[in-house]
């Protein structure tokens, strides 16, 4: 739909100069296609949400089964858990971070309070001798076979790091015109996938990002 005078002279001041110039830059200067591809990474950012959504809900259940296969299933409360994160002074803290919803009534609670970062970083080495070279094939049956529980918890922390880098992203309203939208998708539908690949035949059925990706202006 054609924007109107109206808003061709409104929606740049809206979004603020400095944003849209963003856009601009990459349209050689021209408003209407500049307006057109904010529009666009508004529609692709928004349908992110249902993958987004899908991959975290996935994988942090995924992580807590095996915590819980660990520590047991009121491990949000357990010390011992609580000293095997680590606490860095001037950076994120797991232990923190699991302290602070502490408060939570039950572990489920906790599990949907804590933040992205968290699960991430619980594919570090520091857990594979007490959880992963146990548990990380009984919680993602589908992860390649072939591959060491090493190898693969490494590639689930890349896989993270990087879906986190777009959830933040779309969550603070920054471009993500220039990324490989078809990638992107491609990686969460593969952490839903390890978890159940009926899963992530599903998620293919009703997501809306791949669609948008022949749109691009």
């Amino acid at each position: 739909m054609p924007f109107t005078q109206d808003e061709l002279h409104a929606l740049p001041t809206v979004f603020s100069a400095p944003r849209f110039a963003t856009y601009l830059a990459e349209t050689q200067g021209d408003k209407v296609r500049a307006l057109e591809l904010y529009q666009w990474n508004m529609e692709v950012s928004s349908a992110f949400l249902a993958p987004l959504q899908m991959g975290e809900v996935s994988v942090r259940n995924a992580i807590a089964e095996a915590i819980e296969l660990t520590y047991g299933p009121n491990w949000p409360y357990e010390r011992s858990f609580e000293i095997a994160l680590p606490n860095p002074s001037r950076a994120y803290s797991p232990r923190q971070n699991l302290i602070q919803h502490r408060n939570e009534p039950t572990t489920g609670k906790v599990i949907a309070e804590l933040k992205f970062v968290f699960w991430e970083r619980m594919f570090t080495r520091r857990h594979d001798d007490t959880i992963w070279n146990k548990h990380l094939r009984t919680v993602l049956p589908h992860t390649d076979a072939a591959k060491s529980v090493q190898d693969l918890r490494r590639d689930a922390y890349q896989m993270l790091e990087a879906i986190r880098d777009l959830r933040n992203r779309i969550a603070h309203h920054e471009p993500i015109f220039r990324r490989n939208i078809r990638e992107e998708y491609d990686r969460i539908r593969a952490v839903v996938a390890w978890r159940s690949e009926t899963a992530a035949n599903w998620l293919d059925k009703i997501e809306q990002v791949t669609c948008k990706n022949p749109q691009k202006p």
